[in-house]
């Protein structure tokens, strides 16, 4: 009876010993599952623009690495294990291209190219739509610039006639926006000596006096422009008068815009423009809670101060302006967290 008793306690020992160990493994699998990465990428645009210091300001929000510390202790507020990274890009169009071949979870892109790139119109005209292009938030307006020497004799978009301009490189929104301003005040590649460079590289030429104007379409100040200004004397062009009244007219993504004085150093007056919108865009494949989670944490009042200090386009980004001029549809869980909070119905 005893031997019985004994071989019994033993295997009832041995059981919980075993049901101890696995319980052990099951936590730290659980443990560890908890604490793998996942990972999100952004398309951004140029070092020298407004899109990829922002898109790091956006990154940098919604990250909160595995084993950070709590918010509350200063570490990241971000979605727990998710790790955003900025990649630099071509701009608007590359990153469409890119979010549509799977090789980016979201980027940044100009309305005006989003919705040609859903639509499979204007820009995307004889190109396969990008159907599943999605919004999770129009962000800021995004000027466009039209840099030129002081001394080059350019007081109109007219003057730029037989001029040497950079429309921005291929795979741009400024190119596309760059070839619309020119037919809307009469002119054409051809009427100019095109090339085709990216902002810091045209500002780069003009030191050199091998450029005569370029275009650049983004938030205010621009890097590449502020540091040319503070080095030479170089003017902002106004795009206005009546060939910008029709240019609204044709093209409803456009809108009046101005370059407050002291935009950028020499700059004494307003100089009157128009901009069209810095979009945060993804695939509708992307899951539902994850893009409401990235929503909700964009628009939280931590997020909101970052975005303040961060950048001078970063008090922009509010929710009155996250659904204005949408131009193509809205993600399911951006919309979801637009319904939540009362900007939508």
């Amino acid at each position: 009876m005893l031997g019985w008793c004994e071989s019994n306690r033993r295997h009832v020992v041995n059981r919980r010993i075993i049901l101890g160990i696995a319980v052990a493994v099951g936590l730290l699998t659980h443990c560890a599952a908890a604490q793998e990465p996942s990972f999100f990428r952004i398309g951004t645009g140029s070092t020298a623009g407004t899109y990829y210091p922002m898109g790091g300001l956006i990154a940098n929000a919604i990250s909160n690495p595995p084993g950070s510390r709590p918010c509350e202790n200063g570490g990241p507020c971000g979605l727990p294990g998710l790790v955003a990274t900025a990649l630099a890009s071509n701009g608007s169009v590359d990153n469409i291209e890119a979010i549509a071949a799977g090789r980016i979870d979201a980027g940044f892109t100009q309305s005006d190219v989003a919705y040609w790139a859903q639509t499979g119109t204007g820009l995307w005209e004889g190109r396969p739509a990008v159907e599943k292009l999605r919004l999770i938030a129009n962000l800021y307006p995004e000027s466009i610039h039209l840099v030129a020497r002081a001394d080059a004799g350019i007081e109109t978009v007219a003057d730029l006639r037989g001029k040497k301009v950079s429309l921005d490189e291929p795979g741009s929104g400024t190119l596309v926006d760059a070839r619309i301003i020119l037919e809307a005040y009469g002119l054409s590649e051809a009427d100019i000596s095109a090339e085709f460079l990216k902002p810091d590289q045209a500002a780069d030429r003009m030191r050199d006096g091998a450029m005569d104007a370029f275009f650049f379409v983004g938030g205010y100040p621009a890097g590449a422009i502020a540091e040319l200004a503070s080095q030479h004397d170089v003017k902002l062009i106004p795009i206005d008068g009546e060939a910008a009244d029709k240019l609204r007219e044709k093209y409803r993504f456009f809108s009046a815009d101005s370059f407050p004085a002291g935009t950028y150093n020499g700059q004494t007056a307003a100089v009157p423009t128009i901009s069209v919108g810095a979009q945060l865009v993804t695939s509708a494949d992307q899951p539902e809670q994850l893009i409401h989670d990235i929503t909700k944490t964009i628009y939280s009042e931590t997020t909101q101060k970052l975005f303040a200090a961060g950048h001078a386009k970063g008090n922009q980004i509010t929710l009155d302006n996250a659904t204005k001029g949408a131009g193509i549809p809205l993600h399911p869980g951006a919309e979801k967290f637009y319904k939540e909070v009362g900007k939508l119905q």
